[in-house]
């Protein structure tokens, strides 16, 4: 993991080359999530910086996400009626949602997978982004009818 000073030189770089500020609001919720890498919701993000910034806001909180995300430094995962939780891990991945827990995991994907994937698409088009997601839950087998 990237040291703090790391983390808040790409933060800055990032948001300068937007002509955005690196604020301290932005460099607690970008460091929050980049701590634990457990895909938080915004909630549980104002939560933790709340800790450490006891004036900040809700609002602020899903303004800070909102110019993350844009700016390329984290990414959104939603999952069907679900609040949208945030990804640190901007490699090409899956994620896997454990629906008794509630946890979500980050799953690399092999570089052929993701070449394959792409193969599947209609002559003449290329995704900018593949969003691959399981569920289901730990210690379940499921079997799937062979066609």
């Amino acid at each position: 993991m990237a040291s703090l000073s790391e983390t808040h030189d790409a933060l800055t770089k990032r948001l300068t080359d937007t002509g955005l500020r690196a604020t301290p609001q932005r460099e607690v919720v970008f460091k929050v999530i980049l701590e634990k890498r457990d895909h938080p919701t915004a909630d549980e993000i104002f939560a933790r910086v709340k800790a450490q910034m006891p004036t900040i806001s809700l609002a602020t909180v899903y303004n800070c996400l909102e110019t993350l995300v844009q700016n390329g430094l984290v990414r959104q995962v939603n999952f069907d009626r679900a609040p949208t939780r945030y990804c640190p891990n901007l490699h090409e991945h899956a994620h896997f949602h454990d629906e008794t827990t509630g946890a979500v995991h980050d799953i690399d994907v092999p570089a052929e997978v993701m070449v394959k994937l792409r193969e599947l698409l209609p002559h003449g088009y290329d995704a900018c982004a593949i969003e691959l997601s399981f569920r289901g839950a730990a210690g379940v087998r499921r079997n799937f009818a062979q066609n």
